[in-house]
């Protein structure tokens, strides 16, 4: 069996593009993923982020269900201190209600966004210090065992959604072993402790009623064309882009600012968080992974395209799927 292969669709908006060509992008690229035999397609919630729209994740994965049969959907992930977990319980509750079998539910202790933004969504950064406690409240409600006498979710109460733990640290991986769940680690971006947490988590792992066996998912940027040259140039584009995302603040940079601040030291830290890459031919990306899935001991990788082109970024998973030789479920 090849190794699953899953999407993290950061539904960014590109230039000269709206919010609602994102999501019909998002639509399109479900709709074939299903076809090329993805495991599942994640959204993540982020705010006050010009250039991604999926900042309702249940909203956004409700809309793409609703025009999907089979694939898996679900947040990568729900930052949790920025809700309650009743609600999220009952949002869940309803998307795996209206699509048994279908939905997956990460979570996540970052705020998602900025101070000012933090403050914005009525949240301190003390928030995320109830992070566990909030995570078993949250799973009481789904499983229908309330940790809170009197209080269920409905919908949500017995529709054991499953729950995943995303991090990019240790924290997460601790907390993913000591309750016995999945863990995705967010190596697509923030790649230093992946070695270590994953040891860890594969160490500390308690099986739960969840999970028998550790399971990882490990994310990693994906950009595969027919030619090198076109990837190559793709990822370019992608690294000028993330400069304007995560220094320009009000202004985009042009291409030769980007590539001047790339150079900085500034744009070193940009260019370590790409450190996990697989950019070329099919061919070459197949074995990139390969080598990469066997290096951190992945179950499973979760893969991002920040390919600006629309065509560019389709075609990238979709040679990416008859290389590694998925099959629709």
């Amino acid at each position: 069996m090849p190794l699953p292969l899953s999407i993290l669709d950061l539904a960014y908006i590109g230039k000269g593009e709206t919010a609602a060509d994102s999501f019909a992008a998002s639509v399109e690229l479900a709709r074939r993923a299903e076809q090329w035999g993805y495991r599942r397609i994640w959204y993540a919630e982020h705010h006050n982020m010009p250039s991604i729209a999926s900042s309702a994740t249940s909203v956004l994965i409700a809309h793409v269900a609703a025009r999907t049969s089979t694939i898996r959907l679900g947040a990568g992930g729900v930052m949790l201190p920025n809700h309650s977990p009743l609600t999220i319980a009952e949002q869940y509750g309803t998307l795996a209600t209206l699509h048994p079998g279908r939905i997956d539910l990460g979570l996540g202790r970052a705020p998602g966004s900025d101070q000012k933004t933090m403050r914005a969504l009525r949240r301190t950064p003390s928030s995320a210090d109830s992070f566990p406690q909030d995570v078993l409240e949250l799973q009481g409600y789904l499983t229908g065992d309330s940790r809170i006498p009197g209080v269920d979710a409905t919908p949500g109460k017995g529709t054991d959604v499953p729950l995943y733990i995303l991090g990019s640290s240790l924290f997460g991986a601790q907390l993913a072993a000591m309750l016995g769940l999945p863990y995705a680690f967010a190596s697509h971006f923030a790649p230093a402790a992946l070695e270590e947490a994953v040891a860890l988590y594969r160490r500390e792992f308690k099986p739960s009623a969840q999970l028998a066996e550790p399971y990882v998912i490990a994310g990693v940027n994906v950009i595969t064309a027919d030619t090198r040259e076109k990837a190559e140039e793709q990822f370019l584009a992608a690294k000028r882009n993330r400069v304007s995302l995560l220094l320009g603040r009000e202004r985009e940079f042009t291409a030769e600012e980007a590539d001047m601040i790339l150079e900085s030291p500034a744009g070193q830290q940009i260019l370590q968080m790409t450190k996990y890459s697989a950019v070329g031919t099919p061919g070459e990306v197949k074995e990139y992974l390969g080598r990469f899935a066997e290096h951190v001991g992945a179950d499973e990788l979760i893969t991002v395209s920040a390919a600006p082109d629309r065509e560019a970024w389709l075609r990238s998973f979709e040679l990416l799927a008859e290389v590694q030789g998925l099959v629709p479920a």
